[in-house]
């Protein structure tokens, strides 16, 4: 089998619905996960692009957050409905979908407008 070109990590980390950092897969049926493998099946790319599970990918306050790498692009708030804009802009047109892009002072680091004041976890 050839390598893949691209891997798609999808967050499935799940917190209480009190925790004030939110959670990526609060069902926790890796959802947003599976719906990226039947696209990118349906488009005939399973072979060239992987939609793998992630665990915390410490992105909670974004989440559900997705990250696509080599390019290493970094999606917040990923909504079902759009996976196949995701798939179609970025992984079949080379061109990141800029309204779901994470900004880069917001990749780890402790500070960030969308994280609350860390606590002990």
């Amino acid at each position: 089998m050839p390598k893949f070109e691209r891997h798609i990590f999808v967050c499935t980390n799940q917190r209480p619905a009190e925790n004030p950092r939110g959670c990526c897969d609060a069902e926790g049926l890796g959802s947003l996960q599976l719906l990226f493998k039947k696209e990118l099946a349906a488009r005939g790319l399973k072979n060239v692009v992987r939609a793998n599970r992630a665990g915390c990918l410490d992105q909670c306050e974004h989440g559900p957050t997705v990250v696509v790498y080599p390019e290493a692009v970094w999606y917040g708030n990923v909504k079902s409905e759009d996976v196949s804009e995701i798939v179609e802009s970025h992984i079949i047109n080379n061109t990141p979908v800029a309204r779901l892009q994470l900004a880069d002072e917001c990749l780890n680091t402790a500070v960030c407008p969308h994280r609350p004041p860390r606590t002990t976890e």
